[in-house]
């Protein structure tokens, strides 16, 4: 899928954040060609959009932000470190821009939002890049997707102080994989990988995300 119609941007300046990401140890082919193909700068403001292909976060408004694009990279290969999921939920859609990166790379994407108008820019930029394999539901995502569990893979836009339970229920038991930033001022990047009723906990980098907040945001 080509995604570089949309929008004027430059594409030698998307290319230099494509061989920052591959400098900083980034080598999943495939995840490397998703952020090549798609256009960030539609997903931040357009006064942010001379910056959208820094690496760095950047806000977009209630008090979020869209991901530093190398973590969003790091989390997405840890994602398929192990193979290719069939089914991934996002718990944070925000910008929707790391919703559109899964869609590339997995069979089917499930997204929860406890922010409305948030919600309703990303579906409104999914829809305009013609990706057609993600599902949004207006939620807390703490409490992660029931109707739609279990799911191969979890990825997480927000950190919680503790891992909940009901995220960790909802995996598949069959090798179910939950990337997540964990902890409170400081924060870590966690891997819990689900076989049967075992839970194996793997630890990574010291991340920067906005803290997992319960309850519902209509504006």
């Amino acid at each position: 899928m080509n995604l570089d119609g949309i929008g004027m941007t430059s594409r030698r300046t998307r290319e230099r954040l494509i061989n920052r990401l591959i400098d900083q140890g980034i080598t999943n082919i495939d995840v490397i060609n998703a952020f090549r193909q798609t256009p960030r700068h539609i997903f931040v403001d357009e006064a942010l959009g001379h910056r959208a292909y820094e690496d760095t976060s950047l806000p977009i408004g209630y008090g979020q932000t869209i991901s530093q694009p190398y973590i969003v990279a790091k989390m997405t290969e840890l994602l398929l470190r192990d193979g290719v999921p069939q089914r991934v939920l996002e718990i944070g859609t925000g910008s929707g821009f790391q919703t559109t990166i899964l869609a590339q790379l997995v069979p089917m994407v499930f997204s929860c939002e406890r922010i409305k108008p948030l919600q309703d820019k990303a579906r409104s930029r999914l829809r305009t890049l013609g990706l057609h394999n993600t599902h949004l539901k207006y939620s807390d995502g703490g409490f992660g997707w029931s109707e739609q569990a279990p799911f191969d893979a979890i990825i997480a836009t927000c950190a919680p102080n503790d891992i909940p339970q009901e995220l960790k229920a909802q995996l598949s038991e069959n090798g179910g994989r939950l990337v997540i930033p964990v902890g409170g001022d400081n924060q870590q990047l966690v891997m819990v990988t689900k076989m049967g009723d075992e839970l194996k906990t793997e630890t990574f980098d010291s991340v920067v995300f906005v803290p997992l907040v319960r309850g519902l945001e209509k504006a």
